[in-house]
């Protein structure tokens, strides 16, 4: 179960809060805060556990095109929305005219946490994501909509989309785990989540310390308090217990995959099969893209030199 957060903590979240809010970080060329934007949480729940879903647009305008943002194996859906500057992914989106959806999986971020940290597995949250977009056809009565994982993401949407490919117009696979990152025995239910750990994927200079030409000071902070402030103590561990696994095992079949799909990575993210990326259009179905960016790592659409190039990528993939 997830501990309280200090109040030194808490006091500190408050402050540099970024996620699916309403705060703004007023920064220098900040156009995304100049714009009113709703935000509405919607009702759901599955297998007796309620799911934060929430739809961010621009205020007034009724979108015609959805997106589903789901997030990866430690940290919830607040990271795709770092609101400074124009580094949000979310609000990019919604200035594109999507209503744009983020999804706590069970026991992540805003939704009800679980007992047990192992039920959360890559296929339960498939069918957490389908029960998400059910609920986005409903309310918006549009039968197909995007969507885009990141990291156990990809697991996660590849595994819903093969199953309900009836809802899903376009397929966004961002930084994609298609095979196992390597052997680790994950005993804990649990994953036990610590500032240091939220930094973890930012890029390093050679003295092991961050990069701040590749990651803005404020968003690294913006970052780390949102995880502390959103995650808290813990998070789930069946997600990683299925893809810290030998990397012979795949996790992602694109064989099963029906819609046009962009595959999207930087070119130094230690997570990824290289070989099995390079590839992937061999077995996705024609309109597929596949786009590499040099330099950039797992964190790239927030990396100060590659995040608005991968913002460009992703909508000359969603506009076409």
């Amino acid at each position: 179960m997830k501990k309280k957060i200090t109040l030194l903590f808490t006091i500190i979240c408050v402050l540099f809060i970024s996620g699916c809010s309403n705060y703004d970080i007023v920064g220098e060329e900040n156009t995304q805060s100049y714009i009113e934007y709703s935000y509405t949480e919607y009702p759901l729940e599955r297998n007796g556990i309620k799911l934060h879903l929430n739809q961010l647009a621009v205020k007034d305008r009724n979108p015609q095109k959805n997106i589903l943002l789901i997030h990866g194996v430690t940290y919830s859906s607040h990271e795709f929305d770092i609101n400074y500057k124009d580094y949000s992914l979310v609000r990019k989106l919604a200035q594109e005219g999507y209503g744009v959806w983020c999804l706590d999986i069970a026991g992540f971020g805003q939704s009800e946490d679980v007992v047990d940290g192992f039920m959360p597995n890559s296929d339960y949250a498939a069918e957490d994501i389908n029960a998400a977009v059910k609920r986005i056809t409903e309310i918006t009565g549009q039968e197909k909509i995007d969507v885009l994982g990141w990291s156990w993401g990809t697991v996660t949407v590849s595994r819903f989309a093969a199953a309900h490919p009836e809802h899903v117009n376009k397929l966004v696979l961002y930084a994609p785990i298609l095979c196992g990152i390597g052997e680790y025995d994950v005993t804990e239910p649990f994953h036990y989540n610590t500032w240091e750990h939220a930094a973890d994927d930012f890029q390093r200079t050679e003295n092991g310390d961050i990069d701040y030409d590749i990651i803005d000071p404020v968003v690294a902070e913006m970052w780390c308090s949102s995880c502390w402030h959103y995650d808290e103590d813990t998070s789930p561990n069946g997600g990683r217990r299925d893809i810290c696994v030998n990397n012979s095992q795949m996790l992602i079949d694109l064989t099963k995959i029906t819609m046009p799909t962009l595959v999207i990575y930087g070119t130094l993210d230690p997570y990824l099969n290289y070989s099995l990326a390079d590839a992937c259009l061999d077995k996705l179905p024609e309109k597929s893209v596949l786009e590499r960016i040099e330099g950039g790592s797992h964190m790239v659409f927030v990396e100060t030199p590659y995040y608005q190039d991968f913002q460009e990528r992703l909508m000359n993939f969603l506009r076409k």
